[in-house]
Parts: structure tokens; sequence; C-alpha cells
């Protein structure tokens, strides 16, 4: 009854926002809605009552109704769409702003821009509000990257342009950028960066005027697509001249100096542990059992900010870098290589200057004493998950090899098992996603995709770091001084809503509700699909209603980790962050914390925290869309080849499938031609209108895959049908080469969730972190 309430009152104030000059008597409504007697008039009567007390419509004397007047004005960021519409998301709550074509002003994707509200939102029904740009306050692309097509010479001299750059990215390619003379002269089919100077207005309501800066190399060349991204997205893959001279004149080998004030933990039974193809190495740990029966775990971090000094140029650098960035072949270093894989890195059977966080914890994995201290230590072994795997599985040869240091391992591993219960057994959600190893060639060629195996090594690492920075937040928090925190806030209450209603209805009931959530209740639906073909499906919907992590000065708690101070101390070679964390360690212990201090870390803290922030998630997007491009390329010559997928997302324009191998692609709905199928919101569903078949997320299908585009990033598959089905769609591709259609299909549009999927981030050891 509720929902055939708000219907009625949505397809109500449907009529007025579609005519919001006209008025309306009561019985007109009924009658433009076609009901008829007196108990749907008195229906009408009453949701024409609700809008007016929500000030949706307004009433006169005749009692007649009408939209009441919208004065609203919001700034936002335009989010374009390659058909020439967009969305403007002003509110982390509300939904998006839909512009139509005519009433963007030219904006172009990330513009920050004026919007004024000409249609209200529905919050009965689906339809956000509807707006019209009144101003650009700010061009968000400054910089673009493209291919460069260049002019004949004798359309050069007449216009004084060398030719035009077209972008690959979809929300960019309809405008083209014409390149000045007066910067570098790129070759046909250069992949250039250039320097926008005109963006698009009522002369030239397409195209840009721009200048080159940078040629990347020609599209063909190995490793220029992964770069096309990264500068695409101004992340710095140089480091100036200041910088590398920089670290030049730091010395390759600890100094006498170095160890002033430092611990010599140097005879300890110090060792690494990271993937085989790691080069630096900032963390490293050491177990032994105490003889109470406790646990000894000493976690040693690489002291960056020995080396890098506030207001140098590297810390400059450092800084506007935010992160380093991963990619399938490569890796873009927030420090130069001598120090990410020299001084800083701690690298076996060398001297390394180390933050020490040593913990005493019991069999229930309680932290009962630790100490926080500058070190020195020296690595004993370099050791790969592979290997550590093999060791504990009881590899014959690899324990004979290590056999100084396999009572230790073991060790470990036994630590590892009382963290992960203990963590558990307060609510700590243990995701386990799918990630994939992409494998390129020499010339970055994707030749294969493997499913990465987390085993007790990689789980082990995880646990000794989580420990570490709970420890290092609660001490800090503890001492009253300003810090710097990893947060993860509360889930929104209407998130939590949506997502139990879509674990319902596969079934899966949630304990509790959503005005009250805890992180016990999401474990407990995680553990109920484990090792099931939904398990994915459930994980990626859990995900999408969490908060997402960020830096933050106040301590918010950790939702996901179920921690109530967490921060980040264990990678300062690769996040700015843990420097910082590294910094005020060292200022509290030398300076005091007496309240200039203090006043020091509080006025910077804030800044540091939104800009890092910043920087993770522009990382994270070029990472993803790395990944994407090559998991396009690697399937470009699988076209017309089937495969077995998992729903993952379904939406009014189709279905997004998931191979095993984590390779994602849609199946458009105007390629489902074996019915009309009407995509059913609340069980989010696609339901055929004459034979009712039903996909749902989490299903099983066979896929064939019909488009792979590396350039666009973008896989699309179609359904494997049974005869019967394949029958009525050739029928249907038929009747519409008979039809002749001039126009492209066309398919509605839902802005109250613009976002369609969700993507996998790439590996590292502490990827749970990061993902949340």
């Amino acid at each position: 009854m509720e929902f055939e309430k708000n219907k009625l009152i949505s397809d109500v104030l449907e009529i007025f926002r579609h005519y919001p000059d006209r008025r309306y008597t009561a019985q007109q409504i009924t009658d433009l809605l076609r009901l008829h007697g007196k108990t749907a008039y008195n229906r009408i009567l009453k949701a024409l009552a609700i809008l007016e007390g929500e000030n949706k419509i307004t009433v006169n004397n005749n009692n007649q109704f009408k939209l009441a007047p919208i004065n609203q004005t919001v700034t936002g960021t335009f989010r374009a769409n390659d058909r020439g519409f967009g969305f403007v998301r002003y509110d982390e709550e509300e939904p998006d702003i839909f512009i139509a074509r005519p009433n963007t002003l030219h904006a172009i994707n990330d513009d920050e821009v004026e919007v004024k509200i000409v249609k209200p939102a529905n919050p009965w029904g689906d339809n956000g509000a509807e707006g019209q740009i009144t101003k650009i306050l700010d061009h968000g692309v400054k910089k673009l990257v493209g291919e460069f097509m260049p002019y004949s010479e004798i359309q050069a001299r007449k216009t004084g342009l060398l030719g035009y750059v077209h972008s690959y990215e979809k929300k960019l390619a309809n405008n083209p950028v014409f390149i000045k003379n007066t910067g570098i002269s790129p070759q046909m089919g250069d992949m250039v960066q250039v320097e926008i100077i005109s963006y698009p207005s009522d002369e030239f309501p397409r195209s840009m005027l721009g200048i080159a800066l940078k040629t990347l190399g020609n599209k063909d060349n190995p490793g220029v697509d992964e770069m096309t991204i990264v500068y695409q997205n101004e992340v710095k893959d140089e480091f100036p001249n200041e910088v590398l001279q920089e670290a030049q004149n730091i010395p390759d080998q600890l100094q006498p100096a170095d160890w002033q004030g430092r611990r010599d933990n140097t005879k300890q039974q110090v060792v690494t542990i990271d993937g085989d193809d790691s080069k630096d190495f900032d963390d490293a740990v050491t177990v032994w059992k105490l003889e109470n029966g406790n646990f000894h775990l000493g976690v040693h971090i690489a002291d960056v900010s020995h080396y890098v000094k506030v207001g140098s140029w590297l810390d400059r650098e450092a800084y506007e870098r935010g992160t380093s960035t991963y990619l399938v072949d490569r890796v873009i270093p927030m420090l130069p290589f001598r120090l990410s894989n020299g001084i800083c890195s701690l690298n076996p059977q060398e001297d390394r200057c180390t933050l020490s966080c040593d913990m005493e914890i019991s069999s229930t994995g309680q932290i009962l004493h630790h100490e926080i201290y500058p070190s020195v230590i020296r690595s004993q072994a370099r050791l790969t998950y592979n290997n550590v795997n093999k060791i504990l599985d009881g590899d014959p040869l690899l324990r004979q090899e290590y056999h100084n240091l396999v009572p230790m391992l073991e060790e470990m591993a036994q630590l590892h098992e009382i963290l992960f219960k203990m963590r558990h057994q307060r609510g700590a959600i243990d995701f386990e996603e799918t990630e994939a190893q992409i494998i390129v060639d020499g010339n970055g060629k994707p030749i294969d995709i493997k499913l990465r195996e987390r085993g007790t090594a990689e789980k082990m690492i995880e646990s000794f770091m989580l420990a570490a920075n709970e420890t290092v937040a609660e001490h800090y928090n503890k001492m009253h001084v300003p810090f710097l925190y990893r947060v993860h806030e509360q889930p929104d209450p209407d998130k939590v809503k949506n997502f139990f209603e879509m674990a319902s209805s596969f079934g899966l009931s949630v304990a509790g509700n959503a005005q009250d959530v805890s992180p016990k209740m999401f474990q407990a639906v995680l553990e109920k699909v484990a090792d099931t073909p939904q398990e994915a499906v459930i994980t990626t919907m859990l995900l999408r209603s969490l908060q997402q992590a960020k830096y933050s000065p106040d301590p918010l708690g950790h939702f996901g980790l179920a921690a109530t101070y967490y921060t980040h101390f264990t990678s300062p070679i690769r996040r700015y962050p843990d420097l910082m964390v590294h910094r005020m360690i060292h200022s509290y212990a030398q300076e005091g914390t007496a309240l200039p201090i203090q006043e020091k870390w509080s006025e910077h803290l804030p800044e540091v925290a939104v800009h890092t922030s910043a920087c993770e998630r522009k990382s994270i997007d070029v990472e993803r869309a790395v990944d994407d491009l090559k998991k396009a390329e690697y399937m470009t010559d699988k076209v017309g080849q089937e495969f077995d997928g998992v729903i993952n997302s379904v939406t009014s324009f189709g279905m997004f499938v998931s191979l095993e191998n984590t390779v994602e692609g849609l199946i458009h709905i105007s390629n489902m031609l074996d019915d009309y199928y009407e995509f059913h919101e609340q069980e989010l569903s696609l339901v055929g209108k004459r034979t009712h078949k039903t996909y749902i997320m989490g299903e099983a299908i066979r896929v064939r895959l019909i488009r792979a585009d590396a350039q666009q990033r973008q896989v699309d598959f179609e359904l494997v049908l049974t005869p019967e089905e394949q029958k009525r769609a050739d029928e249907e591709k038929k009747r519409r080469l008979a039809a002749k259609p001039q126009g492209r299909s066309r398919h509605r549009f839902n802005n109250k969730n613009n976002s369609a999927k969700t993507k996998n981030t790439n590996s590292r050891k502490n990827k749970y972190e990061r993902k949340l």
C-alpha cells in the first residue's frame, strides 16, 4: 500500500514538473491519470495535500494547483555525457542534477558550474532535478591528451593552425582541440599533451583552441597508451632537476651521524616479505615468543622523514604527487628511485634508518604493551609471498634454504591467526575480492590475466601492518596531540537500506536496522555468501554502500576495520600521509607537546588531509583506467568467442557481466533482442515483457564477445541464446532493418545513481586499506 501511495504522489508531481506553468484542478489531475470514481478522486486530493504540505505545489482561491516557484541556484561539478547532455554533482547525499544538451552553456567535463534548477526533484519517484547552467566558474580540464591529426600545408597557412588533437576520453571525444603553431610541431599519429587556451563558445560550440606542450610518442609505440592516461590525469612521471639533484646529494649508505638517537636493532632477526616484483621495501618485521607465552611483534618502517626534510624540493614534489601510482608494468613513484629503491628501501644486508613499533601481544590478540622509537635495522633476508607460502606449506627445499628463518615464520603464522580472529570477533569486514594480475610482454602487450592468490603470507603481513597502524593511532590520540588519521565513517543509512533490500532479493536476511548499523552486520552477510557464485556480487554491492576512506585530523574511527583508532604509518616511501605521521612522531619526541608545537601541526593537517585524499583518488582512477585498457586490449583477438560470466550490475540500459578473469563488459539492452526487457528498479532486474524471463545480479550466464575497444577501454557482450530465443532475436533484427531507423536507440537515464559499476583496484599488499 505504501508503495502504491508513493507512486501516485510521484505520478501527480510528474504532471506539474512537465508543465510547470500550468494550473490544474483535482478533477483535471484525476482525468489526466485516467482514474475514475470517488475513491480515486479522494486519493488524488490526499496526494495534492501532501505535495502542498511539502511546498512542492501551491493552490489559489479557485482550488487550482501549480508547481511552486523554483528560485534555487547551486554550484557543482559538471559530468558530461558523450551525447551532449550531462549531470551536475553538487551534494554528496542528493541526486545529481540533469542538464539537457541545450542547457549546458557549452560546459565540458569537470567544469565547476553554477546551475539554476528548472525542474525540482521528485522525491517520490526516480527523477532527480533538472537544471540549466548559468555560469561556468572554472574549467576543470586545463590540459588534454589526444591523437594529433595534421592539416595540409595549405590549411595550415590559411588558418595558422597545425591541425587538431582528438581525445580518446569519451567525455571529451566530441571536443577537438585545434593546435596553434606557437608550440611544438607533432607528427601525424603522435599522442600529444596540449594546454587549452580557448573553450567551446556560441561561435564554436564544440571545438577548443590549444598549444601543444609535449609529445608522448606515436600512438602505436609501446607504453604510449598507458602514458596517455597518466598525462590525461596530470600525474607527473618525471622529476624536476632540482629534485633529482637533491636526491643525488643524499649518501647511499648510512653515515655515523645517522645513528645518533637511534636504537641498534641490527642483531634482530628482521626480514622483509613482499611480492616477487617489488623493488621498494618500506616495512620489515620480526616475531618471537616471550617467556610469558605472549608474542613480541616488531614492525620496522623506513624512516623516510630522516631524508626528506620539510620544505625541501623532495618534500614539495612528494606532497604534490601525494602517492606512488602502480600501473600494469611500471611504477610512477612518489620519491626518486635513488631514495625509494636505495637508501630508504629496507634492502637485505644493509643498515637502514627506521621507525619501530614494538608490540607485546597476548594469545587473544590484545596489545598489552608497545613502544614507538627511532632505530637502525639490518634486514636478514628479502622474502617473497610465494616462497613464504611454500615454506608454510612444507616445501622441503625452501625450508632447507631458509632453515634459520622457518621457526620465526611459523610463529608469524600463529600470530596472524590470533590477530585475524581478534579482528573478526570485533566485527572487521574481511573482503576477499578477486584481484587480477595482468601479464604483459616486453612491448606492454597483455598476454594473460591471472587471478592473484592471497595466501597466509599476504594476510600475515596485512595483519602486522594493521596492528602497527592501530597502535600508533591510539598512542598519539591518548597523548591528546594533533595527528593525521585514516578514517572510514559510518555508512549512509539510505545506502545501507538499499543494500539490505538488494541482499534480501538474494534471500539473505540482515539482522538489525539501517539507522544503527555495525560492521558485524555486514560481516555476517559476507559469511553467508562465502564461496558461492554470489560472493563477488554481494561484495561489490556492499562496497558501494560504504563511505570512501580518507585522511582526516579528526579520529573518526575506521568502520570497515571496526577500529576506534587508525592511521597510515607503514608506507612512507609511497604515501605522503605516512611521511607526515613519521614527522609528527619525531617532532613530539624531540620538541615535546607544548602548545606552539601542537598549533604548528594543527594548522597544516586539514590541508594535508584533503590534498592527499584527492591525490589517492586520482591515482586509483589512473590505475583502474590502465587496467581497463589492458583488459580490453587482451580481449581484442577474442571477438566471437563465448565465455561464462556473472551479472554484477543491472541498470536501465543493460547488464554488466564479469568473467572469471575479472574482465567486465556490458550487454546493452539494445542487443537483447529475444524480448522487450523492462528494468525493475526495486529488484534490480531486467524482465522480458512477453516471456517474463528475468535477469538479476549474481546470475551465471553465457555470453559472446562482440566488441573490445582498447582506446575506449570498453568490452561489449551479447547473450548466448537458446535456438528458440535466437529465432526471436533474428526476427527482431530483420524488423529493425526493415524499419531503417534514422537515429540511435535511446534509453532512459536515472540520475539517482549515476555510477554504473565499481572497478577492481590495483593490487598491493595493503590493498584492503586503500579500498576502505
